[in-house]
């Protein structure tokens, strides 16, 4: 004869514990990680490269005519006007990242500023100063602000609506 034991009976189960938000959101980002993320998305609402090239071009056009001192007292009043032009096309870089719905005019004056050095200071910093801020003003007059991401439209939301499995035709209407 065989005795069966009857079965035992099952603990009711705990409810699930409720993760904190911490741990419902995952491991917090280091700050290098967070400061890198702010960076990024507030480099991505300006023109911040034209702003970099439009540095980069005025700070070789102010800077090479301040070679040796002795060439700077020969250069006089070439050399002022020279470093003049590398501080606006600075300045301008300076407006573009801090107010950038002045781009066009900004960019504008970079570039006649740039093409302006050639004569003014040494070949516009050796051609490389001119280009830089010629490339730099482009980029700032050409930038347009990041467009929202795209949400379905009422057409996206008719299409689904279709009842009788044809496609819905979109088109200019005249048939």
């Amino acid at each position: 004869m065989t005795s069966t034991d009857p079965p035992a009976p099952e603990a009711p189960e705990a409810p699930p514990l409720q993760p904190s938000p911490a741990e419902a959101t995952g491991p917090r980002p280091s700050a290098p990680a967070r400061a890198r993320r702010g960076f990024r998305r507030w480099r991505r609402t300006r023109p911040f490269w034209a702003a970099l090239w439009m540095t980069l071009g005025g700070f070789v056009i102010f800077f090479l005519p301040m070679a040796p001192l002795g060439r700077i007292l020969q250069v006089g009043v070439g050399g002022i006007a020279g470093m003049a032009g590398g501080i606006v096309i600075m300045a301008m870089a300076l407006l573009v990242l801090t107010l950038p719905s002045q781009r066009h005019t900004a960019g504008t004056i970079a570039v006649i500023a740039g093409v302006a050095s050639f004569p003014l200071s040494n070949l516009g910093g050796l051609f490389i100063g001119m280009g830089l801020s010629v490339l730099g003003g482009a980029m700032a007059f050409a930038w347009l602000p990041e467009k929202p991401a795209k949400r379905p439209g009422r057409l996206a939301r008719r299409r689904d609506r279709a009842t009788d499995g044809t496609p819905v035709s979109v088109g200019s209407g005249s048939a």
